[in-house]
């Protein structure tokens, strides 16, 4: 007996098992190619080649790519019957500006994509959009909000999102309302932070709010300078901030904000919507530094198709991303997933039959790789679609027909533990109320306090903050000065009206540049050691001799 096959040699089973492997050979093949011939069946769609660029490594770029995965899915099972199917093709800028160039060229050089979506960032696309129009392949970014970029040169780009100068008016509402008189804007040194400067100032002017000075922070400034930075905020006497950054900048911030005492009981700090949407998915540790602030954040109406997404979403992202379990879908998430829809949409109306995708021009004897860029064969009359299509998306009402969506309604937030609270709204044409309340006209900027929930600020005081202090109470530094022979060194006289020592010359520079650069308020005042008719008489030794009898210092 072999292997309990009575009667049979080794021969014999050989042969048997031979024939049972070749049996299940063909029966495999059979089951594969009728599957793959099924499928076929089922979709018997041509690929459509669309590029994403993302930034893979931040918060917005991990939400928008499980998001924009999910709108493909979604899409196609709704639509089965369609002839087209989207072929994503995601490139990771990794940050940087010409990497994201780089990709955009490999997705229209190697993989003929007709539409790209992205980049991530507003200095990544000004980049990217020349390649667009000289392509004329639609560029559909959910995330550049940078005003400078939209303009009538760049005829391919579309904007899936709003534009920053959007919500300045209704950050001027939320300062008129609560009766401040400066501001202090603190910003990123990149297109994103410096882009909606111009439109900010210009909203707060209009309701006579001064901006006495502009603190600028570069992304990559490490924590001392930051610190340093808030230090010389902390010798001015505006409370009121204005927080326009990256998330991971504005993370760094308020860490050292509440290190340094500025998160206490006077300061008010007030966070645009690039921060404030993607505050679910922040490091409790960072939300926690945040309590007390205001933040504007876009509005997204409830519905159950949401919901449904939120759940599906959250199984999902913990399989693509399970290193970062604080992950949330964010607006920039349901934008991107819009924009799927809209893209998938047109090229299913285009008619795509799988035809040459781009036209060749003449290439010259001595030619760049920008000069051989072919032209979309399919382009224009994509973009057309794509602008024409509108409907009620994940994110609200979608509609790109102006290249970029338009403000509809901002939600006034308030952080709170590790969460934040609602405390009203602001529409263009209610202005700021504490509740949604659709067509009741209200003159803008003609709402008080009153009109939203009670905030609870910095420092957990529910006293509204009057938004200025003197920086630094106590008694002011002593600084003796002393006539010199030469008044270009030192001189001083008494002011007549306010009795105060006025002084002045190269040593008087000197010592008020130095305290300029110091990281915290200093204040001093002058006292002339030889106005008095004894110390007319006493000389240099005297005047030295003051700092040892702690009097003043020379």
């Amino acid at each position: 007996m072999i292997f309990g096959l009575q009667g049979k040699t080794l021969a014999d089973f050989a042969t048997l098992v031979m024939e049972r492997a070749t049996q299940t050979i063909i029966i495999l093949f059979l089951i594969a190619h009728f599957g793959a011939a099924q499928n076929a069946t089922k979709t018997g769609a041509e690929e459509f080649p669309v590029g994403v660029i993302l930034d893979l490594g931040t918060l917005v770029g991990k939400v928008t790519r499980t998001s924009i995965q999910m709108a493909l899915e979604d899409f196609y099972a709704v639509h089965r019957s369609y002839n087209t199917r989207i072929a994503l093709h995601i490139r990771d800028s990794r940050g940087n500006n010409i990497q994201a160039a780089s990709a955009a060229l490999d997705l229209l050089d190697n993989h003929n994509v007709q539409v790209i979506i992205g980049p991530q960032k507003s200095s990544q696309a000004s980049f990217v959009l020349d390649l667009g129009n000289t392509t004329q392949v639609p560029i559909i970014s959910f995330t550049a909000t940078s005003p400078s970029l939209y303009s009538g040169g760049l005829p391919y780009f579309v904007r899936a999102t709003l534009n920053d100068s959007a919500q300045v008016n209704s950050i001027a509402s939320l300062i008129r309302a609560y009766g401040w008189r400066q501001v202090v804007p603190v910003y990123e040194d990149t297109d994103y932070g410096r882009g909606i400067i111009p439109y900010l100032v210009d909203a707060l002017q209009i309701i006579d709010v001064r901006v006495p000075y502009r603190s600028v922070i570069t992304p990559s400034a490490r924590s001392g300078q930051i610190t340093q930075e808030l230090y010389k905020l902390m010798t001015m006497q505006t409370r009121v901030f204005i927080v326009h950054m990256s998330s991971d900048l504005a993370s760094k911030l308020f860490i050292k904000a509440k290190e340094v005492g500025m998160m206490k009981k006077g300061f008010v700090w007030i966070m645009t919507d690039g921060i404030t949407n993607i505050i679910d998915s922040l490091n409790p540790s960072v939300v926690e530094a945040m309590n007390g602030a205001l933040g504007i954040k876009f509005y997204v109406p409830k519905s159950e198709e949401l919901d449904s997404f939120i759940m599906r979403w959250n199984r999902k992202i913990q399989l693509d991303s399970p290193n970062d379990p604080s992950l949330k879908p964010s607006i920039f998430g349901l934008w991107g997933y819009d924009t799927i829809w809209a893209v998938a949409q047109a090229v299913e109306k285009i008619g795509f039959n799988n035809g040459t995708l781009f036209q060749k021009p003449a290439a010259p004897r001595t030619s760049t790789r920008l000069d051989t860029l072919q032209t979309s064969a399919y382009g224009s009359e994509l973009l057309n679609n794509i602008l024409q299509n509108k409907f009620s998306g994940l994110s609200g009402y979608f509609d790109l027909s102006d290249r970029q969506l338009q403000v509809s309604t901002f939600q006034i937030i308030n952080v709170v533990g590790k969460g934040w609270r609602e405390i009203g709204f602001w529409t263009v044409e209610n202005g700021i109320s504490r509740k949604l309340n659709h067509g009741k006209f209200m003159t803008r900027y003609a709402q008080s306090v009153s009109d939203l929930n009670n905030a609870i600020w910095p420092g957990k005081s529910t006293e509204i903050p009057r938004g200025w202090e003197i920086p630094v109470s106590g008694k002011k530094l002593q600084v003796g000065v002393h006539r010199s022979m030469y008044e270009q060194f030192m001189t001083n006289e008494k002011d007549p009206i306010t009795g105060t020592t006025k002084a002045s010359g190269f040593s008087v520079d000197v010592f008020e540049e130095a305290v300029k650069r110091l990281p915290y308020a200093l204040p001093y005042e002058y006292i002339a050691f030889d106005n008095n008719e004894d110390r007319g008489r006493a000389g240099y030794n005297d005047f030295v001799y003051q700092v040892y009898l702690k009097v003043m210092i020379a």
